[in-house]
């Protein structure tokens, strides 16, 4: 039984053949066989890279015709990749192509030999029809030559070679016959040699493929990169330890370096590597493109310029598009007398506190070790950490446009663009464009206000004695408190001109009424500007549905919740409360 007919009596079942009769009357039964070892699976794994060839393909044909004239011959096998060396998406891309082309080249092969066939017919029975019978020893019937049929891959790059056998008295294939035909296609590089003296000998050598020529695929350059030494992106989350704790003294925001310390380093693009055809055409290769090392404020680049090195000692800060060095502003002690009031354009690191009256503006970060107290002034114009905390008397004013990270805040007013991280907030006035995280620690709000634009977090919010706790959400924190500050300077600015008009006229007092409307002027654009900008933020946020939500472990009584204009207080405790606006209601679940 063929192969074939095994696997139809596995898929279909096959029907008992009738017993063979005897002359006598009896009956022959089939002689029982030993029973086959059960194989793992009737069918063999397929082969991505074979070509199926059904019964009626023209190469079929020509297979069955050869075997008529010559007897016994290994079937036609067509397979893109025998030694299993090319790439799957080469084989995939090329198997479609194959397929149509062998079709093609075989069918008109098919009638080439049909058309000679049927004048051989023809000839011989003219010569029936004149009465001549034999054959002419010396006229040999005609026939076709060994042809070798070439395939090129779509690229070039590949070559591969089916011959298809002679007929009648045709010529073998021989070594001379399979190079004219790859001269004659244009086929010198990269020609397997040692297969192609082996096929004119070869078994297999009719109906099968095989890959006779290998180009060189071209290999563009890399492109430039660079290799950071500072992180371009600073993570400003603080990590909690399993005693619920954080330590704000190993936060990590700043970066220093010293002056000719490295910061980045360029890896160069390299050269693209050109390919060559099997046609011995040359495959173009692009080069790597080069990349610009990120130079910013005090910075240069290296004699060879392959780094970028800081210029002067500070913090290395990555600002979009540059790398740039802040200058440090170190304070071994306390912010005082000693030191005056403090305006730095970089970063500031102070080992001690900022005392009562004084006050720290940097352009960069500030890390204060110890205390921000009563009645002082703090603005960064980056992150700002204090370790110990904000212990403020009403007065003290804290501002920062990225985070703020503190220890605590009692009795401050804080304005942070980004998202405020501390233990406690104890009568605090908050105005935070981010989140307000208070879950480390003691994890309490208690009394004051806090309005977070995105999201409020806390353990606990409020007190047992139900002290006023305000939580507001949602809007622009930070920009009403710049227009509240503004309005409070107009009034001010508004009475200095009152008093001044007041006054008897001279060249001091004409003086000073022009400095004053000047700034009453600035003040009313910046104010005027300042509404706009909320009228259309409000507008935004409203489109958007960004309300904000309260998250805590418990909220006590007397806890006062507000998103925009709808205000609800509680008169329970609640465990486990999620606040948010829901139907354009408050609700607290």
């Amino acid at each position: 039984m063929s192969i074939r007919e095994k696997i139809s009596s596995i898929l279909f079942g096959s029907k008992e053949e009738p017993p063979v009769q005897e002359e006598g009357g009896g009956s022959l039964q089939p002689e029982p066989q030993e029973e086959a070892a059960p194989e793992s699976s009737p069918f063999p794994a397929e082969e991505p890279a074979l070509i199926k060839l059904t019964a009626e393909h023209p190469l079929q044909q020509l297979y069955t015709i050869r075997r008529r004239e010559r007897g016994g011959l290994p079937a036609p096998r067509l397979c893109l990749d025998e030694e299993g060396v090319l790439p799957p998406e080469v084989v995939k891309k090329e198997k479609s192509r194959l397929q149509g082309a062998v079709r093609t080249a075989a069918a008109f092969r098919l009638k080439s030999v049909q058309n000679q066939n049927k004048n051989a017919e023809k000839a011989r029975q003219k010569k029936a029809a004149k009465g001549e019978d034999g054959e002419d020893p010396e006229k040999k019937p005609a026939g076709m030559d060994a042809h070798p049929w070439i395939f090129l891959s779509a690229d070039k790059l590949f070559a591969w070679v089916m011959v298809f056998p002679p007929t009648g008295q045709g010529r073998e294939l021989t070594r001379e016959l399979l190079h004219q035909a790859l001269e004659d296609q244009g086929i010198i590089y990269g020609l397997d040699e040692r297969l192609a003296d082996r096929l004119a000998h070869d078994e297999e050598r009719y109906f099968h493929l095989f890959l006779i020529a290998q180009g060189k695929p071209a290999f563009d350059g890399k492109n430039g990169n660079i290799v950071d030494y500072v992180p371009r992106v600073v993570e400003r989350v603080l990590q909690v330890d399993e005693y619920d704790q954080v330590d704000y003294t190993a936060l990590n925001l700043i970066h220093n370096v010293k002056e000719g310390q490295e910061i980045c380093r360029l890896i160069r693009p390299t050269e693209g590597d050109p390919g060559r055809t099997v046609l011995d055409q040359e495959i173009p290769a692009k080069s790597g493109k080069e990349v610009p090392l990120p130079k910013g404020r005090n910075t240069e680049i290296s004699k060879d310029g392959d780094a970028l090195l800081a210029s002067v000692s500070g913090h290395v800060e990555f600002t979009g598009r540059s790398f740039q060095v802040k200058p440090v502003l170190e304070v071994p002690g306390n912010v005082d007398f000693s030191t005056g009031n403090i305006k730095f354009l970089g970063d500031v690191s102070i080992k001690g506190d900022v005392l009562t009256g004084f006050t720290v503006r940097a352009m960069g970060s500030i890390w204060v070790g110890g205390v921000i107290e009563a009645g002082s002034t703090v603005e960064a114009g980056g992150d700002l950490t204090v370790v110990k905390g904000i212990l403020g008397d009403g007065t003290t004013t804290v501002r920062a446009h990225r985070c703020i990270f503190s220890k605590y805040i009692e009795n401050a007013t804080i304005y942070v663009r980004e998202n405020l991280q501390t233990d406690a907030i104890i009568n605090g006035s908050i105005y935070c464009d981010g989140e307000v995280l208070v879950r480390s620690g003691r994890g309490t709000i208690m009394g004051g206000r806090v309005w977070a634009a995105k999201k409020v977090s806390a353990t606990a919010v409020g007190a047992k004695s139900e002290c006023r706790t305000s939580i507001a959400l949602g809007g622009l924190p930070c920009t009403n408190f710049e227009r509240e500050q503004v309005r409070k300077e107009l009034k001010e600015l508004e009475m200095e001109l009152e008093k001044l008009e007041c006054q008897l006229d001279s060249p001091v007092k004409a003086s000073l009424l022009s400095k004053v409307r000047m700034k009453l002027n600035t003040a009313e654009l910046r104010l005027q500007q300042l509404e706009e900008d909320l009228i259309d933020i409000k507008a935004e946020l409203k489109d958007r549905g960004e309300d904000g939500r309260l998250e805590c472990g418990v909220a006590y009584a007397g806890t006062e919740i507000s998103i925009g204009d709808e205000i609800t207080r509680l008169r329970h405790e609640e465990h486990q409360c999620v606040a948010k606006m829901v139907a354009g209601e408050i609700l607290v679940m």
